[in-house]
């Protein structure tokens, strides 16, 4: 059976867990390239960060996945760069040396707290990882399930995310059977072609 339950402060001892499930499941993806004390840093802001948290679903004591989210994104990067810049630029110092375009990736991604303002007040799905050795369980469903369950549609416009739009045929599929919707189209600056999704409670839209 898989449990579904939000992390407490006092949980920060799965944060490691968490981390290295997250290189488990995205080995090559830029973030995981910044290595395990970036990514736990990261995570660790969320359970920090009043506003945000970190949804997880076990089973048998073990971490299948998780959710990562923010009802004021833009705040929560203000507040984790002001409390870990340094942090992060001691540990993304090696992965800049083996790649230095990674430079400018970590360039962009401190200027994040500007471009993720919105006019509304949204939800952030920042992160979903489900362990890859998990099949047929609807692992992720479950997870996004629950942050709707959470999200107050009075206070909250929509459930906003961001995914690659080439090449993540499976995943963009997953958002749209979950009942997210496709808002638009951008490239960044690194020149990804990025899918935005939102969630709107039905009748919002």
């Amino acid at each position: 059976m898989v449990y579904i339950r939000e992390l407490e402060q006092d949980d920060q001892d799965y944060i490691e867990i968490i981390a290295k499930l997250h290189i488990k499941a995205f080995p090559r993806f830029f973030l995981t390239q910044l290595g395990a004390p970036f990514l736990r840093t990261l995570y660790k802001g969320y359970l920090e960060n009043i506003e945000s948290g970190i949804i997880v679903a076990e089973s048998k004591g073990k971490l299948l996945g998780f959710i990562a989210y923010s009802k004021d994104y833009p705040i929560f990067y203000k507040e984790l760069l002001k409390k870990h810049f340094f942090k992060f630029a001691f540990f993304s110092f090696g992965a800049a040396l083996r790649h230095p375009s990674f430079v400018k990736r970590l360039l962009n991604a401190f200027k994040k707290s500007e471009s993720v303002i919105k006019e509304e007040r949204y939800v952030e799905l920042a992160s979903i990882c489900v362990n890859p050795q998990i099949k047929s369980q609807g692992v992720g469903t479950k997870l996004i399930n629950n942050l709707i369950q959470k999200t107050d549609f009075e206070k909250y416009a929509y459930i906003n995310l961001e995914t690659d739009a080439d090449g993540n045929d499976s995943v963009n599929v997953f958002y749209q059977k979950n009942g997210f919707k496709i808002v638009r189209q951008f490239i960044t600056a690194e020149g990804r072609r990025m899918n935005e999704y939102r969630y709107f409670k039905e009748g919002n839209f």
